[in-house]
């Protein structure tokens, strides 16, 4: 009997323990699982935090109908501490990507000075080996027109057409003055005026100063735009690290990282579907980046191809040097009736005290003769991007190290480093659908449990999550049951329309003399000075319409002393 009765207490007091759990008597955990990540993370001071749970009304987000580890301010912090996780993961996805552009931007640009500097040597080199007695004139023009072939690869807003014709013109009374009327005495600087403004009419050079106008923009320009791309790219990338999440965002944020910390599951993470209805609703915006992202890099891919044949850079710039010899020579055959023309429009020449000394560079006697360089294949820019491992030193056989110093020579091969090749087009192709599938990579490779693993949905920690999960994309979100998602992010609209104009730049379609860079098809010479123009706008910070936008991404390197070079003569430093 006694028995029976203790039999019975023990399921009585089991019954009454049974009823008072389901009402929440249950004696509470502690909170110090949630105090320990709490200090760890370092969101606040720790005597914020409670050690027991407690009643969570104050709670706007992380609400429950059990106690609760969390108070209101725990719950600002946490959502401030949600958005900084989300823009780390963000950061951390995108780092490779952006440091494949940045790393090759920056070959890029060095290659381009390297090659600007190697082109002036060769040039001033030409006049002071075969017209030593005008070397010294010629001096400024050169250093001028080598500026503004920086000035313009990296971005400033001058035009090939003018600063070809500006060198021919500032060239033309240098060659009458010492080739065409030599005297015992200078031309007057009022008749050497005379000849530089009418040097157009008079055409000394032929047609050298056309075909120079026409190389020089079917070479820079595409490399110019290349390099803008890339360097749109990195915004791109940078717009998108540092997204500003709409309030609805945020509070599912805090929902889905900090809640289950309000109830003691510190270690909980969110269901993949959940998850991907959260990130993909915030990363709504980015989402649409999705096609221009694609087609921009096409397009890169497209030009780069391009950028190669008789109009590479490479090609132009190391032999600007034989089309000035053509030009000095063109003027030396037509002599007789140039005269003439020189008399017509400017009248007898005027003469002053010869001021210019002769050549100031000093080199070996056995190096008196400019040797014209031919470079075998494997040699050239062009093939070098495609063999990534076969960078010689030599970029003009043996006179290569007559006017390049050890450093120079070690820049062009990059220390090592590849210059823009074949593998770095195929390593951004890996990237075209990078944020199409974003949020697909941050849950799948960091936020979302594994399959087959308790995830948290939201409200408690469950086995699967069972609500319909959306697509990518603004209109997809309609159904989202997650976030609310409210129009369009105009920054995200402003980088989608950056590179929409960067497309059109990138396939030639805002520059209708060069035909989708066809670069092998001969054009009139025409002028360039409208090249980057096409639809944009100063606020839409576009490259070469006056937009401040480009030039300020573009300056990867410091350029400015490009600008320096227009106020001083360096004439010793240039012959190596």
């Amino acid at each position: 009997m006694g028995g029976k009765s203790l039999r019975l207490g023990f399921l009585t007091l089991a019954v009454l323990l049974l009823a008072a759990a389901s009402e929440g008597a249950e004696p509470p955990p502690s909170c110090e699982a949630v105090r320990k990540v709490f200090q760890l993370r370092r969101l606040g001071p720790l005597g914020g935090v409670p050690e027991f749970p407690r009643a969570g009304v104050d709670l706007q987000v992380c609400t429950s109908k059990n106690p609760t580890c969390c108070t209101k301010k725990m719950e600002e912090k946490y959502q401030t501490a949600a958005k900084q996780d989300i823009q780390q993961v963000l950061q951390t996805s995108s780092a490779t990507l952006k440091f494949l552009i940045s790393h090759n931007a920056a070959a890029f640009q060095e290659m381009f000075e390297m090659l600007i500097r190697l082109a002036e040597n060769y040039t001033s080199t030409l006049f002071c080996n075969a017209y030593g007695n005008m070397a010294a004139e010629a001096t400024v023009p050169v250093q001028e027109f080598f500026t503004d072939v920086g000035l313009f690869l990296f971005g400033t807003d001058v035009s090939t057409e003018e600063f070809v014709n500006r060198f021919f013109d500032t060239l033309f009374p240098v060659v009458y003055n010492h080739v065409l009327n030599p005297g015992p005495t200078d031309i007057s600087l009022e008749y050497g005026e005379c000849l530089r403004v009418a040097r157009r009419d008079i055409r000394p050079f032929g047609n050298i100063p056309e075909k120079a106008i026409e190389q020089m923009g079917r070479a820079l320009l595409p490399s110019r735009t290349f390099l803008q791309a890339l360097n749109l790219g990195i915004e791109v990338i940078n717009t998108t690290d540092h997204l500003h999440f709409s309030k609805d965002c945020s509070r599912a944020l805090l929902r889905m990282q900090y809640c289950p910390h309000c109830q003691g599951l510190t270690l909980s993470k969110p269901c993949m579907g959940y998850c991907l209805n959260i990130i993909r609703g915030c990363l709504a915006d980015v989402a649409e980046v999705d096609l221009h992202w694609r087609g921009y890099i096409q397009s890169l891919e497209e030009l780069s191809r391009a950028m190669s044949g008789a109009y590479n850079i490479e090609h132009v710039l190391l032999n600007f040097h034989s089309l000035v010899n053509d030009a000095l020579v063109q003027a030396q055959i037509n002599r007789p009736e140039l005269s003439e023309r020189v008399h017509k429009m400017c009248g007898p020449p005027v003469r002053k005290p010869k001021e210019f000394p002769g050549c100031s560079f000093d080199q070996n006697k056995d190096n008196q003769v400019l040797k014209m360089f031919s470079r075998d294949s494997e040699e050239t820019l062009t093939n070098r991007r495609n063999a990534q491992g076969n960078r010689s030193e030599r970029i003009a056989g043996n006179n290569c190290s007559l006017l390049m110093s050890g450093e120079e020579k070690m820049s062009l091969s990059f220390k090592g480093r590849p210059f823009f090749s074949v593998e770095f087009i195929s390593h951004l192709r890996l990237y075209r659908a990078f944020y199409g599938g974003l949020a697909d990579q941050l849950c799948g490779n960091e936020l979302a449990a594994a399959d087959g693993l308790l995830c948290w949905n939201g409200e408690d920690v469950v086995r699967s999550y069972t609500h319909r999960v959306v697509g990518s994309g603004i209109k997809a979100q309609s159904a989202n049951p997650e976030v609310k998602v409210k129009g369009t992010d105009p920054v995200i609209s402003q980088i989608i329309d950056k590179l929409k104009h960067v497309i059109q730049l990138l396939q030639g379609k805002s520059f209708p003399k060069y035909d989708k860079w066809d670069l092998q098809q001969t054009g009139s010479g025409g002028g360039v000075d409208e090249q980057i123009s096409g639809d944009c706008d100063d606020e839409d910070g576009c490259g070469g319409s006056g937009s401040g936008e480009f030039k300020r991404v573009l300056k990867i390197t410091d350029w400015e002393y490009l600008l320096d070079l227009k106020q001083e003569t360096r004439t010793g430093d240039k012959i190596r």
